[in-house]
């Protein structure tokens, strides 16, 4: 238990900071509505999951061996939502009513949540570091697998409120006239998020 709630005292803050994932989540949620949102949240959060998982089996002994994979990962990550983010400035303006976002479900958009988080270094090192390095080999097998669950039953939680408020009504109908600037502004997000992990992309991993 005192490993659960060490570990979790870290990643609960992580989570809610806002990063790739949230931006994606509120992307969505505003853009395609409240099913688009919701479906990015389950890509966001199984991706996670799998993040947990990987951490667990070994994955911070497999950088810290190769740091060449590190950084590859990190460069590629960071290209990616460079790319992602250009396309979305770049995106040319499509009206919207609010009756179409509360039922759209957009392009993919668990695809979309799971590439952005599978994609983000810091989801990676964060695990690598924190969760690996917490277990011993007399850490039980049931704290193993409770640490993935609630690692996707916290991101689940919290983007499914994040969605839900941004694809509401109120929200909607407010800035509705703004969609093409929300797509805009989560495009430079990405943008800057992409160049401050190739940025660091030289720094070595470490726990």
């Amino acid at each position: 238990m005192l490993v659960l709630i060490s570990v979790f005292a870290i990643f609960i803050p992580a989570l809610v900071l806002p990063g790739p994932d949230f931006v994606a989540v509120v992307r969505s949620s505003m853009t395609g509505g409240t099913l688009a949102g919701l479906k990015t949240t389950v890509g966001v959060s199984v991706c996670l999951g799998l993040y947990a998982t990987l951490s667990l089996l070994g994955l911070s002994a497999i950088l810290m061996e190769f740091q060449w994979l590190a950084w590859a990962i990190r460069v590629l990550g960071g290209c990616y939502l460079i790319y992602l983010g250009i396309r979305l400035v770049l995106a040319k303006p499509q009206e919207l009513a609010v009756d179409q976002a509360q039922g759209r479900a957009g392009r993919s958009p668990l695809i979309f949540g799971f590439l952005v988080t599978l994609t983000n270094p810091k989801a990676i090192v964060l695990f690598a570091s924190v969760f690996a390095t917490s277990i011993t080999a007399q850490t039980p097998a049931w704290a193993l697998v409770a640490m993935v669950v609630l690692v996707v039953l916290s991101a689940l939680a919290w983007y499914s409120l994040v969605s839900l408020f941004m694809s509401s009504r109120l929200v909607l109908s407010r800035f509705s006239d703004a969609r093409h600037w929300v797509e805009r502004i989560a495009g430079v997000c990405f943008v800057a998020i992409g160049g401050r992990i190739l940025a660091d992309s030289r720094n070595p991993v470490t726990v």
